[in-house]
């Protein structure tokens, strides 16, 4: 069975600001079936030098139109909108397995 993850690198410059975010982005991804399997836990990178993660997310999504509504929903735009003066993140989506 496939499924579409998003994963997320992020430099948060005022965690309180990002906090709003995080909270409002949580439930709408789970709207649209949004399974969070990391969100800034410890890590460390194994080899190589070209990426040095700062805050690292994973979501599990069931499928890439499912994480394309939510990123495209309206209300993910105004948790977006919170989120970018605060802020510097890479977001990508890459289709994988459960």
């Amino acid at each position: 069975m496939s499924a579409y993850y998003v994963i997320v690198d992020v430099k948060i410059d005022d965690p309180d600001e990002y906090k709003k975010y995080m909270e409002k982005a949580k439930p709408i991804s789970e709207k649209f079936g949004g399974e969070y399997l990391v969100r800034g836990g410890e890590f460390n990178v194994l080899e190589g030098d070209y990426f040095t993660p700062r805050r690292l997310v994973l979501v599990r999504f069931p499928s890439k139109e499912a994480a394309d509504g939510f990123y495209n929903s309206p209300e993910y735009q105004e948790a977006r909108a919170i989120r970018l003066p605060v802020s510097d993140m890479v977001m990508v989506g890459v289709e994988g397995f459960e």
